[in-house]
């Protein structure tokens, strides 16, 4: 089992500070790391020629000037694209960031939780190209993995075994499934359930189980008052300067 060595309670820049600029952007991760952030979740996918690119959608429709899979478009077609305007006009210009790009610029500066979003295309390369990257830039001590998908989490462990897992659950029965303690046999090292299925109950069993609990994505303040009431060891936030005034009992 990998450890995690993380602060306790943190909180994670959701798709960076998204609540202030365009998600999954440099922008939007360099002002996370300015507002306090120590840690960034950013969501990764492959290009149609196998570049690991930071996009949460499985198409570029909703975040980009662009439209269609992104599977099906090369880095240098997608990277012309503009990634900020439809966010605001001031972020005109901004493009889709590579993964690699993002280990250039901030690696080892903040902790990185990796969303391996590849769940339109599970059989592809993705897992192995982002251990790769992790490995040429000997970030490993600074990276947090999570995922939906089990599989992911198990392909990662035999590459990276010394990197902790997160298990990410969808809300509600949808997920009650994968919260059961049956599945803790799945490499994991981090429950990360949505806030709205966060419990007392819950913390206690995984806490007792030696795991940790991120809760996602908790943008209100009453709720963030919730979770940190609750013992969560993490929540995931649009909004960083908010989640970070709240935990250090800032007005």
């Amino acid at each position: 089992m990998a450890e995690i060595h993380f602060p306790n309670p943190m909180v994670f820049a959701h798709r960076g500070a998204s609540a202030y600029a365009p998600e999954n952007t440099i922008s939007a991760f360099r002002l996370a790391a300015d507002l306090g952030a120590r840690a960034i979740e950013l969501d990764v996918k492959l290009t149609a020629d196998g570049e690991v690119v930071i996009l949460h959608d499985q198409t570029l429709d909703r975040t980009t000037n662009g439209r269609g899979d992104v599977r099906h478009f090369t880095l240098a077609h997608i990277q012309k694209l503009d990634a900020g305007g439809k966010f605001d006009f001031k972020f005109s210009g901004e493009h889709i960031p590579t993964l690699r790009e993002v280990f250039e610029l901030l690696g080892g500066d903040l902790i990185l939780n990796i969303e391996l979003t590849n769940y339109a295309s599970p059989q592809d390369d993705l897992v192995a190209r982002v251990a790769s990257l992790i490995k040429q830039f000997h970030l490993e001590e600074s990276i947090i993995f999570s995922s939906f998908l089990p599989r992911n989490l198990v392909q990662i462990r035999r590459l990276c075994p010394e990197i902790p897992n997160g298990l990410l659950t969808l809300p509600g029965w949808k997920g009650w499934f994968h919260r059961l303690p049956i599945h803790f046999w799945i490499p994991f090292e981090a429950l990360h359930p949505a806030a709205a299925d966060v419990s007392p109950a819950l913390v206690s069993i995984l806490h007792r189980a030696g795991k940790r609990v991120h809760a996602w994505t908790v943008n209100d303040e009453k709720d963030m008052v919730r979770m940190f009431e609750l013992g969560v060891d993490g929540l995931f936030s649009d909004d960083p300067k908010l989640a970070l005034c709240i935990l250090e009992g800032k007005p």
